[in-house]
């Protein structure tokens, strides 16, 4: 866009000479300011003005390349010319004025966004004991850094607890529902020694605020979310899903859904059905890798509206570390989409370790 004037500019007296005298090429120079508007400040679009304008009138009265005579350099059109160069450079300084400001704001806006996130999704730790984990978020829009997707990893005394969610609905309200989830789950991971009690100690958590915030959706305050724990002492996962996508484990020649095949609501609408949550546990060797991820990721599409293929992908894969993983992932999910992504995505991959490996020591938060 900055060198979109030099161009035009260009264009117009390479068709100036081929022009008749009576079609003169150059009233096209009305839009430089216009042009410049759009990449450069106010400054420099009055210095296009004044250029545009002394342009004009070189090719007004310019023998040899243009075949006028000096007369024409007063010719009333082209004085209507310099006129209309003029306000309309005025105009452009006033539009270049204009958008540095909108630019200023919204990069103001995505500063804020992006040290939001950074305080909601926290960057999680690449080892926790003999677990590697690594997480993916992506914006469906580039102005929004920041939306209802959210995941946690926390080392407790009963294992390594797992949380991935996806907040129903967009904006600020998402992301408060978002915020008060994490909240609650970071408060209770700590102490509750069941996880399916603790699955039912947030989803109270998050009746209790929907309630507070009173209105007609009250019971459309819903978050999916799947939480999963991997003790310690143990080769097993277990897994509390909410209506939410399953887990996928991966591991040498298998990758499968660890789906219970019970229907479980999501958190806020436990209250519908009489025994809501279910508690199941799989198989979790060392070499193993489990991807949680939000329904971002199976919701994309292509050009043909078909659904991403995640299982099929992952299995032409083959195992792959969770860094690796996602980032082949995060590739892949663009150029399926052709980088028009319709939802937020968010994925977690959690990779055991083999045994030989030494293991670090879980650490319980300070007191205090």
């Amino acid at each position: 866009m900055r060198w979109l004037p030099v161009l035009y500019v260009a264009a117009v007296l390479l068709l100036e000479p081929l022009t008749p005298v009576d079609w003169p090429v150059s009233f096209a120079l009305i839009a430089v300011p216009v042009l410049a508007a759009f990449g450069h400040g106010p400054v420099a679009v009055g210095a296009a003005t004044v250029f545009a304008v002394g342009l004009e009138a070189v090719l007004a009265g310019t023998p040899c390349c243009a075949g006028r005579s000096a007369g024409y350099l007063w010719d009333r059109h082209y004085i209507a010319s310099y006129i209309c160069t003029a306000l309309v450079g005025g105009l452009g300084a006033i539009l270049a004025a204009h958008r540095i400001r909108r630019e200023r704001t919204l990069a103001d806006v995505r500063f804020v966004a992006e040290t939001a996130q950074r305080v909601l999704l926290r960057p999680l730790p690449h080892r926790i004991g003999n677990l590697r984990l690594q997480s993916l978020y992506l914006s469906a829009a580039a102005e929004a850094r920041i939306g209802g997707d959210l995941y946690e990893a926390v080392p407790t005394r009963f294992g390594v607890r797992l949380l991935i969610g996806d907040v129903r609905g967009k904006g600020l309200v998402a992301v408060e529902t978002a915020a008060a989830m994490l909240g609650a789950f970071r408060e209770v991971a700590y102490d509750e020694p069941d996880l399916l009690a603790l699955a039912d100690r947030v989803d109270t958590s998050m009746r209790r605020r929907a309630t507070r915030l009173g209105g007609t959706e009250t019971s459309e305050r819903f978050v999916t979310a799947v939480f999963a724990e991997i003790p310690a002492d143990d080769h097993v996962v277990r897994i509390v899903n909410c209506g939410h996508p399953p887990p996928v484990r991966l591991r040498a020649g298998e990758v499968r859904e660890l789906d219970g095949g019970r229907p479980a609501p999501p958190l806020n609408l436990g209250m519908l059905v009489e025994d809501p949550y279910h508690l199941d546990t799989h198989p979790f060797r060392p070499g193993d890798l489990l991807l949680l991820y939000t329904d971002g990721v199976t919701e994309t599409r292509d050009a043909t509206g078909a659904f991403y293929p995640l299982l099929d992908r992952l299995r032409s894969w083959g195992p792959l570390p969770p860094a690796e993983l996602l980032a082949r992932l995060h590739d892949d999910l663009l150029a399926y989409s052709h980088k028009g992504l319709q939802d937020d995505t968010a994925a977690l991959a959690v990779c055991q370790l083999p045994v030989e490996q030494p293991e670090e020591p879980l650490e319980e938060p300070p007191a205090g």
